[in-house]
């Protein structure tokens, strides 16, 4: 039996004005950990809080630290929806870019938090990622998250 290409609107057939795919989405999951010289709560306020937000990545953010609420970030290249927030432990989130594969759903991005010492262990996986942008999504990870995340708590 021949699969029907993946479309927005669902198989061939379907009512949608969405262009059809050729072949199956086909998704990767990303899985970091960093240790960032703060507290559990400190990490988890920086990441939701829009001020923190910006403040570490240099970028504008915008948006609700609450369950449902919408957030933005990097000046508006990551679009976001805030699905479980535990403060100080965990945050899961809708997430996808302006350069999101169009038809493609939104990813699943979770962040777990755990006091290591006088540090925090944060762990992030991220699935659901387009697998063309899986590896060009980790760099950014480190280079545009991790790295000023450390750098902003080092000065404090």
């Amino acid at each position: 039996m021949e699969e029907a290409p993946l479309r927005a609107g669902g198989p061939r057939g379907a009512f949608s004005k969405a262009p059809e795919r050729r072949g199956r989405m086909k998704f990767g999951t990303i899985r970091q950990t960093a240790l960032i010289d703060a507290t559990p709560l400190q990490v988890y306020e920086a990441y939701v809080d829009p001020k923190r937000h910006a403040a570490f990545t240099g970028q504008s953010a915008s948006g609700a630290p609450r369950v449902g609420g919408r957030f933005t970030a990097g000046d508006g290249y990551i679009t976001a929806k805030h699905l479980e927030l535990e403060k100080g432990k965990k945050v899961v989130q809708e997430w996808k870019t302006t350069e999101w594969p169009e038809g493609y759903p939104p990813s699943l991005l979770e962040l777990t938090l755990k006091a290591k010492g006088k540090k925090t262990e944060l762990t992030m996986v991220h699935s659901k990622v387009p697998e063309e942008q899986v590896d060009y999504y980790a760099d950014g990870w480190r280079s545009f998250y991790w790295k000023p995340m450390k750098e902003y708590f080092d000065k404090k």
